[in-house]
């Protein structure tokens, strides 16, 4: 028997009891998006979609998700090499802490912001008596609650790579004379390159979801802060046609983007 035939994986029929189960799972998850797309008013879909509303508020996701995205980049890989690769003592508590916004709910979380960077909060009201300005009901109010919800499926998603990779490589490297900075840039990063795209993938697509955080800690002004959840939110108490449009929207570039990289966040995850 070869290789390929020892690994190759063996036939069994699904025994009914998962099968159904897992069938049932399957249409739980799939009939809320053919319920949306079945619901929507194709013959008004092109002047809903031009509405310069609706524009904005989709240029407005894009630009503060993917930002968003930038800003857990730059923090978050460090922060998840640092969990991955220093020990230190209350390792265990600092990655219970990075994990807290996934279970904590975004209402919470933007009330949180609103205590910490807020006019009066504890780095907030610093921050505005030495430069006037304040964060809340900003765009870039919007960037910081979508980071804050986001950051953590990065920083899990590198740690996780970090862990699997092989670190023998990053001993030659040092070894060989190269210092810190430049191992982790010439042999860590394209190790874990894999697991930092899905973890990008995960944190721009939470980012560009996110309503609780954003709509606490920066409100519902058009062109301003109000990224596409919020106008569904909005639309859906005075419109609900145009409320099914724009999820529709939110639906198609989530799969869009997740199609596109599939073959580079499915095989790190």
């Amino acid at each position: 028997m070869t290789e390929v035939q020892r690994r190759r994986p063996v036939r069994t029929r699904a025994p009914v009891v998962l099968l159904v189960p897992a069938l049932v799972g399957l249409a739980f998850l799939v009939l809320p998006l053919v319920g949306l797309i079945a619901r929507t008013p194709w013959g008004s879909l092109g002047e809903r979609l031009a509405d310069p509303a609706v524009i904005a508020a989709l240029r407005l996701s894009l630009f503060t998700a993917t930002v968003a995205t930038v800003v857990c980049l730059v923090l978050g890989v460090p922060l998840a090499w640092v969990l991955a690769r220093v020990p230190f003592r209350g390792r265990r508590v600092v990655r219970a802490l990075v994990t807290v916004p996934l279970v904590l709910p975004p209402v919470v979380g933007g009330v949180a912001l609103f205590l910490a960077l807020g006019r009066r909060g504890l780095v907030g009201a610093w921050l505005y008596e030495a430069t006037g300005y304040s964060l809340p009901f900003t765009t870039t109010g919007v960037i910081v609650a979508e980071a804050f919800v986001a950051m953590p499926f990065l920083v899990i998603s590198v740690e996780g790579a970090l862990r699997a990779a092989d670190t023998r490589y990053e001993e030659a490297a040092a070894t060989l004379g190269a210092g810190g900075w430049m191992t982790f840039r010439r042999v860590t990063l394209p190790l874990v390159a894999p697991g930092v795209a899905a973890g990008s993938v995960l944190c721009w697509a939470r980012a560009l979801g996110e309503f609780g955080a954003t709509i606490t800690f920066a409100g519902n002004f058009p062109g301003r802060t109000q990224t596409m959840p919020l106008a569904v939110y909005l639309a859906l108490e005075t419109d609900p046609s145009a409320a099914i449009v724009l999820s529709l929207v939110l639906l198609v570039v989530c799969v869009a983007i997740l199609a596109l990289l599939r073959e580079r966040w499915v095989g790190a995850l």
